[in-house]
């Protein structure tokens, strides 16, 4: 136990833990991101999919504690880790070398904690219904809390929609430096493998960050709209 706690507190340790926890977050992106492009194929596929979340009653709030977990762990890892960083170096260097350093990298903490801000309102806004009015009153002709009538009028309001997309550019930024640099943290890296891992990493990232904000955008355009059936 000694052993494992002084590893989990050194630098290292904290790397472990940060790309740890960032491979569950990446998972939830991907599955969160998945069920909400089911409002593509109308209010019947997306109000079906909610409510077979909610169906899952205790389990699904044991996820979404377990998530708040991983979420939590990863700030304070990476707040730690930026800290330990600065008092090994207390005296900045004459000449600022960013060349190399992306701006992906020097805005990490910066951005993974508007990220998680976001996440609060969001979750205020489309799960709590504490903002954004009665949206989450809306039931569909089989009973169902109609999420689908519920994500619309919640993106026709500009500043929600706005909101959302400067969040996913800020996600997109996250993740194309920290997709890149976990497999460096798991030790997993190869030498002729690292350049695809540098290139790959952003790809994904910004695919994902423009897959979410595709939707906003099309509710904002009408291409997505109530005539799909969420009235």
């Amino acid at each position: 136990m000694g052993f494992l706690r002084r590893r989990l507190g050194s630098s290292l340790g904290l790397k472990y833990v940060m790309a740890a926890t960032g491979v569950g977050l990446f998972g939830f992106v991907v599955a969160h991101l998945t069920g909400n492009l089911l409002i593509y194929r109308g209010p019947e596929a997306l109000n079906a999919y909610a409510q077979g979340l909610q169906s899952l009653g205790p389990l699904l709030w044991a996820a979404r504690a377990g998530l708040l977990v991983l979420f939590v762990t990863h700030v304070v890892t990476a707040l730690m880790l930026t800290t330990s960083n600065r008092r090994a170096r207390p005296i900045a260097y004459a000449c600022q070398n960013t060349v190399k350093a992306s701006y992906a990298s020097r805005t990490m903490p910066m951005s993974g904690l508007i990220v998680l801000a976001f996440i609060g309102y969001h979750l205020a806004h489309f799960t709590m219904h504490w903002v954004g009015g009665d949206i989450g009153a809306y039931e569909d002709a089989l009973g169902r809390h109609d999420v689908y009538k519920m994500v619309v009028l919640g993106f026709q309001n500009p500043v929600s929609a706005g909101l959302y997309i400067a969040a996913m550019v800020l996600l997109g930024l996250h993740m194309s430096h920290g997709l890149s640099s976990l497999f460096q943290s798991l030790g997993l890296r190869h030498r002729l493998a690292t350049p695809l891992i540098n290139r790959a990493g952003p790809v994904l990232a910004w695919s994902l960050a423009l897959a979410n904000i595709s939707m906003p955008v099309a509710v904002l355009t009408g291409f997505i709209s109530l005539a799909g059936g969420g009235q």
